[in-house]
């Protein structure tokens, strides 16, 4: 029996691979249907979170000898005091402010673990270059099925499954209409653009290192899938962030004239998307007449006219003078923009004014703010914000080696999976301004797998 359980441990960590290749390509893939639903929020339990589950059950299993090398390290630390601040919150929550139901606190801060969860998973999941080789494919043949679904929502009707309400929460199939958002498999068109941001720089970077037509046929599939993706998503600060973090790549791997054969050509292709340059159209013109409102009220004023000692002539003559109605100064905003300014940003700052160090706990300023840096104060106060900037503080020092490591081989699978990380990084931070990022399971769930494939292969490539 002891026999039989041990080749079965030993069946499972060599093809434990798998396990992780099948979270990769389901979290994105497979639609937001509810499995089981929790009363009084969008939230479900949904089929893929059992996967997750599974994984991270045997990962416990194969890595028990382990655990207490885990603890002692500082990522692992930080990340477990931004789990108790945000247990500690909302508990304060429940008690104290009495803001959130609690047996829906507890699932938003049960989620966190579940995100935070995949990084040991990917920890543990590289331990030579082959199967980080692996997994990018994985990940290139997500973006081209996504892409595949997306065309038919576009082109043939193919359902759009969303979780913008409690209604479509449910799993209601909608259609794509024209001048719509494409969401592909994904519950957003905010969560589709920033994970396509997260992957395009790994995937540019490589296309200008890799020889073999095969390799640059399938990498050129793949940034023209998850181009057209991005494009149709109409995510103006994704197509920001995604430029920022190709620039960043291939700066660190001194790739200069690829740089600007990447940006023109990204630039030429967003460019026939006619939807997403009326956005950009949109804002700027929304920006100029908000300049000139305050000129156009000024100058429409109607004329006084005041005469000097003729009191009863002036009486007299605004009586019989007919003062034409000031034309009414149009309004103008940018939807999304204004929704921000006047309402989610300053709810989670009046959630923050409430309860400072703690926040008024998980879900208490509903499911949307727009901004994760406002929603992390507002539901888990200074200190929820403080530690869970702790564990970028620790993935810091990592990330300084793995610049070196960028500069010791610029023409390596590592140092090119390293530096589109990195500048990937930045456009998620950016994107984070205006997206309740690390809370959209989709993206949250393999961001943290792809921090974890990083410090691993920084830990390899300094080992070698």
């Amino acid at each position: 029996m002891l026999e039989l359980m041990l080749k079965l441990l030993a069946w499972f960590e060599i093809n434990y691979k798998f396990f992780v290749a099948a979270v990769i390509m389901a979290i994105p893939l497979y639609p937001k249907f509810p499995a089981i639903r929790i009363p009084g929020t969008y939230v479900s339990v949904r089929l893929e979170d059992f996967l997750v589950l599974t994984t991270i059950s045997l990962w416990l299993v194969l890595n028990l000898n382990k655990l207490k090398t885990f603890a002692r390290d500082k990522i692992t630390q930080a990340i477990l005091l931004f789990l108790s601040v945000g247990l500690v919150s909302l508990v304060s929550a429940v008690l104290v402010t009495q803001t959130v139901v609690p047996h829906i606190g507890l699932l938003h801060w049960l989620r966190r673990i579940e995100y935070l969860s995949l990084f040991f998973v990917g920890i543990t999941s590289i331990k030579e270059e082959k199967t980080l080789d692996f997994y990018l494919k994985v990940f290139g043949i997500t973006i081209i099925v996504a892409f595949i679904y997306g065309l038919g929502q576009k082109y043939f009707s193919w359902p759009v499954i969303i979780t913008q309400n409690l209604e479509y929460s449910k799993g209601i199939a909608l259609r794509w209409i024209p001048g719509s958002h494409i969401n592909s498999t994904f519950a957003g068109h905010y969560d589709l653009a920033t994970y396509l941001v997260m992957l395009l720089p790994v995937f540019v970077s490589l296309l200008f290192v890799v020889k073999g037509i095969g390799s640059k046929s399938f990498l050129v599939t793949v940034i023209l899938a998850g181009l057209w993706l991005l494009a149709n998503a109409i995510s103006r600060i994704s197509v920001v962030s995604y430029l920022i973090g190709i620039t960043i790549s291939l700066i660190l791997l001194k790739r200069y004239k690829a740089l600007v054969m990447a940006i023109i050509m990204s630039l030429i292709f967003f460019s026939f998307s006619s939807d997403l340059l009326s956005r950009y159209v949109r804002i700027i013109e929304v920006g100029s007449k908000r300049l000139m409102k305050v000129d156009r009220l000024f100058y429409n004023l109607p004329p006084i006219y005041v005469y000097a000692q003729d009191e009863g002539v002036v009486s007299q003559r605004r009586v019989n003078e007919v003062i034409p109605t000031p034309t009414a100064v149009p309004v103008f905003e940018d939807r999304s923009t204004s929704i921000r300014l006047n309402v989610e940003w300053p709810r989670a700052l009046r959630a923050l004014a409430k309860s400072p160090l703690l926040g008024t706990g998980y879900s208490s300023i509903t499911l949307a703010t727009d901004n994760d840096y406002l929603r992390l104060l507002g539901e888990i106060g200074i200190l929820g914000f403080l530690s869970f900037f702790l564990i970028f503080a620790k993935l810091s020092d990592k990330f300084k080696k793995a610049v070196v490591i960028i500069r010791k081989n610029t023409n390596s699978l590592s140092a090119v999976f390293l530096a589109g990380v990195l500048g990937a990084l930045s456009g998620i931070f950016i994107n984070a301004v205006f997206i309740d990022i690390f809370e959209a399971s989709k993206f949250a769930t393999i961001f943290w797998l792809i921090v974890g494939f990083t410090v691993a292969t920084i830990d390899l490539k300094r080992n070698e």
